[in-house]
């Protein structure tokens, strides 16, 4: 009697979430619609803008050299993009700076592992594809499984810290929230002020620049239009 009790006990809590996952669902999609559509009146008008001036700034090239011609034109766009994903400076024959170096390459090995994927290099051959796909494979548990362990380190030692100053004054509440608030602080400060003031010094990136790789690194989003070491922003 109580297995079939239980059964339907666990049958009746698995239904009633239903309604507070439906709820959540609609809340998940309603914020990314949202922000489609905020992103969208912040971003729109200005590649409509781009787009404008491209279109203006192609016909002054035909204008101004027109044995090139439409089809010319296209052929050098698409060796200019053939020539950016292999890694070659379009004008010239060299390799961009740090390109499948070894230094790159380990670099990228980070990049995968730690799922930021900045898009800036990418494998290009079936073999280097198929090994991407395999490091990923286990560098990324890997990955987590380390950074759940410093992790839990790190709170160890904040723990036991408090821990002791409590057992030495009277307040020892105060003195565990002093202390949180005291790594917050640090770890706001050495992830980010450090590294954006780096970034706008070796750069030449802004303030809001620098802050802005520094955020969308650390939360491993990777768009890739701000890379360190290759200043592949497109100007504006």
């Amino acid at each position: 009697m109580l297995p079939i009790f239980s059964g339907k006990l666990c049958q009746f809590f698995s239904v009633a979430r239903f309604p507070s996952i439906l709820f959540l669902g609609i809340i998940y999609v309603a914020y990314v619609l949202v922000g489609g559509l905020i992103f969208w009146k912040l971003e729109g008008w200005y590649v409509l803008q781009q787009t404008d001036l491209l279109k203006e700034k192609r016909i002054k090239l035909l204008e101004k050299y027109p044995c090139v011609g439409q089809n010319g034109l296209r052929e050098l766009a698409q060796m200019i993009k053939a020539a950016s994903l292999s890694g070659l400076s379009p004008d010239s024959n060299d390799t961009a700076d740090g390109f499948w170096k070894f230094t790159s390459s380990s670099v990228f090995a980070a990049t995968v592992v730690t799922t930021i994927g900045y898009g800036n290099i990418f494998p290009l051959t079936t073999a280097g594809q198929i090994f991407c796909v395999l490091f990923a494979l286990f560098g990324i548990p890997l990955n987590v499984v380390i950074l759940n362990r410093v992790g839990k380190y790190m709170l160890a030692i904040e723990r036991n810290f408090c821990n002791f100053l409590e057992k030495k004054v009277d307040r020892g509440k105060c003195v565990r929230i002093s202390i949180h608030s005291i790594s917050f602080v640090s770890s706001a400060f050495l992830y980010f002020v450090v590294p954006m003031l780096l970034f706008k010094e070796y750069e030449g990136w802004s303030y809001a620049e620098a802050i802005y790789y520094c955020f969308i690194t650390l939360s491993t989003i990777g768009f890739g239009d701000y890379v360190a070491g290759r200043r592949l922003h497109i100007q504006k």
